[in-house]
């Protein structure tokens, strides 16, 4: 059986056959990614990787305090670019900032958005929305103005509630984006 390759050269299927790439290891790439946050030393960490059958590596990449810099991706991208050899096997290589319209997926995220409101989908269906007002192990608290009937009054009041939100029980978590 033969096949056409992109460059329209014809091969026999075998080993080097498009179809059957061999899949990049995934903890050699997190390691290559590692070793450059490890030497830029500036609060950068991974907050997803991927990479697909046809190994296009996806890399989203966060930091503790301020945002990421163009530099401190092409610097990630560059590790990982020159690590990996492309006669043995080829790659397609993304490496991204986490972005404001993207959930929540790292712990670090919700550290650093401290004092933000956050929107909150629960497992069970429930949406919550507040700020951050602490992060303790395996529980945030978030804060909200919410109307409720005081007791002796006859109108509803604005009343601030603290709400404890365990991270197991959360299924998404967004910023909430605003322009005032």
């Amino acid at each position: 059986m033969y096949i056409f390759v992109a460059d329209l050269e014809i091969r026999t299927r075998g080993r080097k056959s498009p179809l059957f790439l061999p899949m990049i290891n995934k903890d050699k790439v997190i390691a290559l990614v590692e070793e450059r946050i490890n030497e830029l030393g500036n609060g950068l960490y991974i907050v997803e990787l991927t990479i697909s059958s046809a190994n296009s590596i996806h890399v989203e990449i966060d930091k503790i305090s301020g945002g990421v810099t163009v530099t401190d991706c092409v610097s990630v991208s560059r590790n990982v670019e020159h690590n990996l050899d492309r006669d043995e096997q080829d790659f397609e290589l993304h490496v991204s900032s986490a972005g404001l319209d993207k959930p929540l997926r790292h712990i670090n995220q919700y550290i650093k958005n401290i004092g933000r409101r956050v929107e909150i989908a629960m497992r069970d269906g429930q949406k919550l929305e507040g700020e951050i007002i602490k992060i303790n192990e395996g529980v945030m608290l978030i804060k909200d103005q919410v109307l409720k009937l005081v007791e002796n009054k006859k109108k509803k009041e604005l009343i601030e509630e603290v709400t404890e939100v365990h991270f197991a029980e959360i299924k998404e978590a967004k910023i909430v984006i605003s322009f005032k």
